[in-house]
């Protein structure tokens, strides 16, 4: 990740194809060994390509990708306000089952 990290930002900083030795560089300069075998993967991978480009290929490609949810269709809006005093029923209701559960056991701690 540092890597191609390095890569982009030397490319949007003007350098428009950036070599090994560049990434090496600016990696150094903030105390990071570059992993040559990843590197040159990465730069023969990338060689000549615009990170733009690259980008706007994966977001297409990202765009096809279910990213889950789709439960159900939202409640109509005639619905919501019944829906919500629900909701208040089963927070009162859970409320006074956690009061009723300390007073069963008929014994305190200290008695």
């Amino acid at each position: 990740m540092r890597h191609i990290a390095a890569y982009v930002l030397l490319q949007t900083g003007g350098n428009a194809d950036p070599s090994a030795a560049d990434v090496k560089k600016l990696l150094s300069t903030v105390g990071i060994e570059a992993d040559d075998d990843r590197l040159s993967t990465l730069i023969s991978e990338l060689k000549g390509k615009s990170i733009n480009e690259l980008i706007a290929e994966g977001s297409s490609k990202l765009a096809s990708v279910p990213s889950g949810g789709g439960g159900g269709a939202a409640p109509s809006a005639a619905g919501a306000p019944a829906a919500a005093a629900a909701e208040e029923k089963k927070e009162e209701k859970k409320e006074e089952e956690k009061e009723e559960s300390d007073d069963d056991m008929g014994f305190g701690l200290f008695d």
